[in-house]
């Protein structure tokens, strides 16, 4: 149940945020592997990416890649929170009946390891479906896709099961160093605000404000990450299924650090935030909700 509940709650934060994860994919990709000022700028900034992707694109456009976003989040998050839940019910994360922040890093992140792998293939195509868009505003390659299934169909079909792992290299230490930053920040901001009183032990807002807490943390940590996993995820690839761009993750990050700077790194900052902000905040408190009432009437 453990495992349901995470998924759902997940699911419940994509809804909201997936309209944010296309910007913040369109605004990672613009300018790949170009230097500043060398390449014509679509998204100047997060309104105005929302703006152009829906005059252009439509209102649909913004909710590109949300089979695949909702699939995603139910199985990675289900895996993730739910392989944590179960560490942390076991008494692991504790030390001396005190959150332990070592430990809650080291669950959080094998939890996320678990995730990631679970869920790369589906990242996969949803990164491709929310990259695709008319040409005038197009940026990053462009797989013609037309779907979700007709993606995984064709992925398979054109480079076997190996080719739906592919760029699963950037997932897990995106997806790990995301984890433990959320769930170790989440755990301990918990346990503050419980001990400072600040509402009641058992009120909703303590898991609202650990999760605003916690996703600061986690985008700080994980956008260089997000960046990479992104444009590995969606290079194209030959008729080997060898990423025509990089190598793999070490070759991406010192690519685009070399290329584009530091700030390259974290491209799309602003959207990361708006996306992954609200995500982490509703994902986390529907997660500590659902687990709440679960227990009540169990």
């Amino acid at each position: 149940m453990d495992f349901v509940l995470s998924g759902a709650a997940a699911c419940g934060a994509c809804l909201f945020t997936n309209p944010l994860e296309v910007v913040k994919t369109r605004m990672q990709l613009q300018g790949e592997l170009k230097s500043r000022g060398s390449y014509q700028v679509y998204y100047r900034n997060v309104f105005h990416a929302f703006y152009t992707i829906g005059k252009v694109d439509g209102l649909a456009g913004l909710q590109k890649g949300l089979a695949p976003g909702l699939v995603y989040q139910f199985f990675m998050n289900g895996v993730r929170l739910g392989s944590y839940a179960v560490i942390e019910s076991s008494g692991y994360i504790h030390t001396n009946g005190r959150v332990s922040a070592v430990k809650t890093t080291i669950a959080g992140a094998v939890a996320g390891v678990v995730g990631a792998v679970m869920g790369s293939p589906v990242y996969l195509v949803k990164t491709h479906l929310q990259s695709q868009a008319t040409s005038s505003i197009a940026v990053g390659h462009q797989h013609k896709h037309q779907g979700m299934i007709h993606a995984l169909a064709a992925i398979y079909r054109e480079h076997g099961i190996v080719g739906l792992w592919r760029g699963s290299s950037a997932a897990v230490p995106r997806v790990s160093v995301g984890s433990a930053a959320q769930l170790s920040t989440f755990s301990s901001s918990k346990e503050l605000v419980i001990d400072l009183q600040v509402f009641e032990k058992n009120s909703w807002l303590v898991a609202l404000t650990a999760g605003m807490i916690s996703s600061v943390v986690v985008v700080l940590a994980m956008t260089p990450f997000d960046v990479v996993s992104t444009r590995l995820y969606n290079q194209p690839v030959d008729h080997l299924g060898k990423g025509q761009l990089y190598k793999g993750f070490a070759d991406c990050f010192s690519k685009t650090l070399r290329k584009e700077g530091l700030l390259g790194l974290y491209k799309g900052l602003g959207a990361s935030y708006f996306r992954l902000g609200p995500h982490t905040i509703l994902s986390l408190f529907f997660w500590d909700e659902l687990r709440k009432l679960y227990r009540q009437f169990r």
